[in-house]
């Protein structure tokens, strides 16, 4: 696994799991009875991005380690996920 894409894998996991964690918690300006004028009543009454950053970056790296352990085990390899058979099939390791 090279280093682009131990990067990558982080940083998709990253994403997904921001956009898992941003909506848990939400209090709207409407539900706190402070609607800023110009804005939705929908938007958020507290900046909390910063929190909700941290609690991501948190469980991205406790996921990525398995996620790259499982990778590097061979557990799971791309031929698990051929199941139409587009591989063909697997050739023998050559000995020398």
């Amino acid at each position: 696994m090279t280093i682009t894409a131990v990067i990558v894998v982080f940083a998709v996991i990253w994403f997904l799991t921001f956009l898992v964690v941003l909506p848990i918690g939400h209090v709207s300006q409407d539900d706190a009875g402070e609607v800023e004028p110009g804005t939705p009543a929908s938007a958020p009454a507290g900046a909390v991005v910063r929190r909700k950053a941290l609690i991501t970056t948190a469980v991205t790296v406790v996921l990525w380690a398995i996620v790259v352990a499982i990778i590097l085990s061979g557990a799971i390899t791309v031929r698990d996920f051929d199941w139409l058979g587009v591989m063909g099939p697997e050739k023998p390791a050559v000995s020398q």
